[in-house]
C-alpha cells in the first residue's frame, strides 16, 4: 500500500498553520484568547476585591450588587474564552442548552428568594404581638417555665370541667395516666 492510502480522509489533513482542518465551525482556544480570557478574569475578581476591601461604595446594598455585577460579567468572559460557547459551537445545542439551565436557575432562585421573603414576613411577630409583651424568646418551647405551662388537669385528650377541644386537645388517641400517678392498690 502506498503512503497516500493511510494518510486518512482529507478533512483530518493539517492547515498551514498547524491546526486540524475540521468540518465544523466551532472555535479553538489560542493562547492570545486564554491570555485575555486570564487577564479579563483577574481584573473582574480584582475590583470587587478592591470595593469591598476599601469600602469604595458607602451602601452595603449597593456594593453587593456591583460585585453581583462583576460576578456576571466574569460569567461571561469564561463561558466565551474558556468553555468557547458562541452561536455557532456545535449548531447552537450548546448555546440552547446554557440558556435552558440558565432560565431553571433563575427561576429557582427567585422562588427560593420569594419563599423565604414571604416566611420572614408572616412567620415574624408583628407589632401588636411585641406590645402584648410577647418577643421571640418567650414565643420559644425551651423558654417556657413551668408558670407558663396551661393549668387544669389533663385526662387523655380534654380537660377536667372542659370541653373536648380544650387547650391541650391535639386530637390524639387517649393515653393512660403516668405510672406513678396509677394507684398502688391496682398495679400487679
Amino acid at each position: 500500500m502506498s503512503a497516500a492510502s493511510h494518510a486518512g480522509p482529507p478533512e483530518h489533513a493539517a492547515a498551514p498553520d498547524g491546526h486540524d482542518l475540521h468540518d465544523d465551525e466551532a472555535p479553538h482556544g489560542s493562547l492570545q484568547g486564554y491570555l485575555i480570557g486570564f487577564g479579563l478574569s483577574v481584573i473582574l475578581t480584582a475590583i470587587p476585591f478592591w470595593l469591598v476591601m476599601a469600602h469604595v461604595l458607602k451602601s452595603p446594598t449597593a456594593t453587593a450588587f456591583t460585585v453581583m455585577a462583576f460576578g456576571g460579567a466574569q460569567i461571561v468572559v469564561h463561558v466565551i474564552y474558556f468553555l468557547h460557547m458562541t452561536p455557532k459551537a456545535e449548531g447552537g445545542w450548546n448555546m440552547l442548552a446554557l440558556i435552558f439551565t440558565l432560565v431553571l436557575v433563575t427561576i429557582a432562585l427567585a422562588g427560593s428568594m420569594w419563599v423565604m421573603y414571604h416566611l420572614n414576613n408572616n412567620m415574624m411577630p408583628t407589632s401588636s404581638m411585641i406590645a402584648g409583651g410577647m418577643t421571640p424568646e418567650s414565643m420559644s418551647a425551651g423558654s417556657m417555665g413551668m408558670g407558663d405551662m396551661p393549668t387544669g388537669k389533663m385526662t387523655g385528650n380534654s380537660r377536667v370541667g372542659g370541653n373536648n377541644m380544650g387547650a391541650g386537645d391535639i386530637g390524639g388517641p387517649k393515653m393512660a395516666p403516668p405510672t406513678s400517678a396509677r394507684d398502688p392498690r391496682t398495679m400487679p
